[in-house]
């Protein structure tokens, strides 16, 4: 059984609706939900219909033919659990859907790369740059290096090898991309592990959304849960200073990256839990990592906050409400449902998003802002 079109593959739960359809439906799902703390229209963001998405992950499955010939393919679970053999997945790049045939066919030719294959990871960019995370059950020895490399340079793309307790990159980690966002061009680099959108032109309407929302301010800005500087660096240019929080060391370094290639200066992060953050305010512990950031220079107006699926733990809460103005992006309506009914005891919620990161799934992303009562 093949899947050559949306819905076959578990990954896709609202295949049995057209694009629009799907997407009102997880609108009015969430209108219903909110409806005891806002009453405000939505702003709907769009995502494209098909190829949208620039990061995926598949299992290879082994099945054999009628000559008990190993062959090699693409494979996602079913409804069912039970795995599905893809021929063609609709939702990814055009880069990756081009590519994706091209590395199988490689794989499938040659014993040293498709040995104990257990999955392949994708990661690319609008500027066609690709990370190729093979995935094995097996110790990686000189001859798949050599391999790998032939691959690497045929197919021009990068490639990782990882087994248990091995990483071997043949050339880079990562990955270079370069968005337009309000005219302006930024500058990243994705590395392989770390955290990035899936959907880069809903991330760049996410940010858009949140740029056209709020003022330039001679204040500063706090942002906890900040990642690799995806909103940081184009709001950056909205405020005076920006302190950032980040718990993740890849995704600290990759922002601090994406700091220098991009000519920021006015901003400051820092590797810290927002627990933690909340106790160094308060002055309850020091911390080393604050040895050369003076918290006394700043003066926040606003907090932007990006939390995990889990959303923002009590202490956190208790902090952002201190804030004149609060920006919070949620990948969980639940848990942002839970924040909300807290928050709105102390702010009003002035504009309601939702961002189709997901499409053709039940998830949906969300933004919201908040002005202090």
């Amino acid at each position: 059984m093949d899947c050559t079109y949306f819905g076959k593959c578990g990954s896709c739960t609202l295949f049995e609706k057209s694009y629009e359809e799907q997407l009102l439906f997880k609108l009015n799902r969430e209108k219903q939900r909110f409806s005891d703390l806002t009453n405000l229209e939505f702003d709907v963001i769009k995502s494209e219909e098909k190829n949208f998405r620039n990061r995926a992950e598949f299992r290879m499955w082994k099945s054999f033919d009628e000559n008990n010939n190993p062959i090699i393919s693409y494979a996602m679970n079913d409804f069912d659990k039970n795995a599905l053999i893809i021929d063609e997945c609709q939702i990814v790049s055009n880069h990756i859907k081009e590519i994706m045939p091209k590395l199988l066919d490689e794989i499938q030719n040659s014993d040293v790369l498709k040995t104990k294959l257990f999955a392949c990871e994708f990661l690319n960019s609008t500027k066609k740059d690709i990370l190729v995370t093979l995935i094995y059950h097996r110790k990686l020895e000189d001859n798949w290096i050599k391999k790998a490399k032939e691959l690497e340079a045929k197919l021009n793309i990068k490639i990782i090898g990882r087994s248990r307790k091995q990483k071997i990159v043949l050339s880079e980690d990562f990955i270079k991309e370069e968005l337009s966002i309000d005219k302006s061009a930024f500058y990243f680099e994705y590395k392989e592990g770390g955290f990035t959108q899936p959907n880069t032109n809903v991330n760049i309407k996410m940010i858009e959304w949140v740029l056209s929302n709020i003022e330039t301010s001679e204040t500063d800005l706090c942002e906890l849960y900040c990642g690799g500087g995806n909103f940081t660096i184009p709001l950056s240019k909205k405020f005076n200073k920006v302190l950032a929080t980040e718990i993740s060391k890849t995704s600290i370094k990759s922002a601090l990256k994406n700091c220098k290639l991009n000519s920021i200066t006015n901003i400051d992060f820092i590797r810290m839990s927002s627990e933690e953050f909340v106790e160094a305010l308060n002055k309850k512990r020091e911390f080393r990592r604050l040895k050369d950031v003076d918290l006394k220079s700043y003066n926040f107006s606003t907090v932007f906050v990006d939390p995990p699926r889990s959303g923002i733990d009590e202490t956190t809460t208790n902090l952002i409400k201190n804030f004149n103005k609060i920006i919070y992006i949620s990948c969980n309506p639940e848990t942002l449902h839970r924040d909300l009914k807290e928050l709105t005891k102390t702010h009003k919620i002035v504009k309601f998003a939702i961002f189709d990161q997901f499409s053709y799934t039940k998830h949906i992303e969300s933004g919201v802002i908040l002005n202090i009562i």
